[in-house]
C-alpha cells in the first residue's frame, strides 16, 4: 500500500479532531476524503504529511513510517494545503525552480519547465504569481506538489473558491495526475468525488462513517430506501426503534421520523400505527442516492 493509516487519533483542547481513524490507499488510486467542514479532513492531511503529530496511531507512506522519518517521507509526498501558500512576488518559473532546488533536484530549470507543461501553466509562467487568477494559483500549488515527482500526492480541498470552468480544469488535471500517482484528495463536495475518485472515505466528527469504491457505496445507497413518516401525535423514538428493523432512525419533527432500510418497511410502519392506535399523516419512501447517503451519515 502507498498510504497506510492505523488507529490515528488527535485532540485539540476539548475537541477530538480524529478518533481512531484507519484506512489504506493502494498505489495508483485516487481517493476522496469526503466530509462536512470541520469533519477532520485537513487534520488527517497534515498528519499524513508529517506536519502535525498524532496523539496515537501511525501513518506509513510506501512502507516508511512518517513519524521519525520526516525527511525520507517528505521526498515521497507532494502536498497542496487548503490555503495554498505561495510567494506572490515571485515569477511562476522562478518559484518552481526554487522549490526544485529545495528538493536538491538536478537541472531545476528543466524540471520546472516539465511541471509547467504538465499542469498547463505555459502561457502564465512568465507572470508574477500575485497577478494570476485563483485557478492558476491553484495550478502553481499543484505544480509545486508534483515537482519532486512524488509517489503520493495529497491535495487539501484543491477546488475551493474556483469558478465552474476552473473547477472542471483542476478536476481533469487531478485525474491526469492520478494515472501515474497515488492521490489523496480532501473535499466536502460530492460532485468532486464522483468526478475524479476511485475510492471514497466519508468522515464526520473525526470518525470514518463509510469507505469503499464509488460503485460499492453507490450499490449500498441504491439498495436501500429512505422512508419519511409522521404520526398524529408524538411518540417515543426508542419504542419505534425497538419494533422497526431499520438501519438508521431519526426524529425530524414532532411525531415525524426518517429511517433508512434495506427493504420496504411501509407495511411495518402501518402495522405499528395500528397496534398503538396512531394515525399516519405521511408515509413516503424513496430510493437512497449518494447525496442522501452522505447526508444520512453526516447529519448528526
Amino acid at each position: 500500500m502507498s498510504v497506510t493509516v492505523d488507529n490515528i487519533s488527535k485532540t485539540y483542547g476539548q475537541q477530538k479532531a480524529l478518533d481512531n481513524v484507519s484506512f489504506s490507499i493502494a498505489k495508483g488510486e485516487v481517493v476522496g476524503f469526503l466530509g462536512p467542514n470541520g469533519a477532520g479532513k485537513s487534520t488527517m492531511m497534515k498528519i499524513a504529511t508529517g506536519y502535525v503529530m498524532p496523539d496515537s496511531g501511525k501513518v506509513s507512506v510506501c512502507g516508511i513510517e512518517v513519524n521519525g522519518n520526516s525527511l525520507a517521507t517528505h521526498r515521497l509526498i507532494g502536498y497542496l494545503p487548503e490555503h495554498n501558500p505561495l510567494y506572490l512576488d515571485m515569477y511562476v518559473r522562478e518559484y518552481l525552480q526554487m522549490v526544485a532546488g529545495m528538493y536538491g533536484l538536478d537541472n531545476t530549470a528543466k524540471r520546472a519547465a516539465d511541471v509547467i507543461d504538465m499542469v498547463g501553466l505555459g502561457n502564465e509562467s512568465h507572470k508574477v504569481i500575485g497577478a494570476l487568477s485563483k485557478g492558476y494559483r491553484q495550478r502553481v500549488g499543484i505544480a509545486q506538489a508534483l515537482i519532486s515527482n512524488p509517489e503520493v500526492v495529497i491535495l487539501d480541498e484543491p477546488t475551493t473558491g474556483l469558478d465552474p470552468n476552473q473547477i472542471v480544469e483542476i478536476r481533469q488535471l487531478i485525474k491526469n495526475v492520478g494515472k501515474e500517482k497515488t492521490v489523496m484528495l480532501s473535499t466536502h463536495i460530492m460532485q468532486e468525488v464522483e468526478a475524479v475518485c476511485d475510492k471514497v472515505i466519508i468522515i464526520d466528527h473525526g470518525k470514518i462513517k463509510a469507505q469503499g469504491s464509488i460503485d460499492e457505496i453507490a450499490m449500498k445507497a441504491n439498495g436501500g430506501l429512505m422512508i419519511d413518516f409522521e404520526f398524529d401525535k408524538e411518540i417515543d423514538i426508542q419504542m419505534l426503534a425497538s419494533e422497526l428493523p431499520s438501519q438508521a432512525l431519526s426524529a425530524i419533527g414532532s411525531g415525524k421520523f426518517r429511517m433508512s432500510c434495506e427493504k420496504d418497511l411501509r407495511k411495518d410502519i402501518f402495522d405499528f400505527a395500528v397496534r398503538h392506535e396512531l394515525r399516519l399523516i405521511e408515509l413516503h419512501a424513496e430510493q437512497i442516492g449518494m447525496e442522501a447517503l452522505f447526508h444520512e451519515l453526516t447529519e448528526n
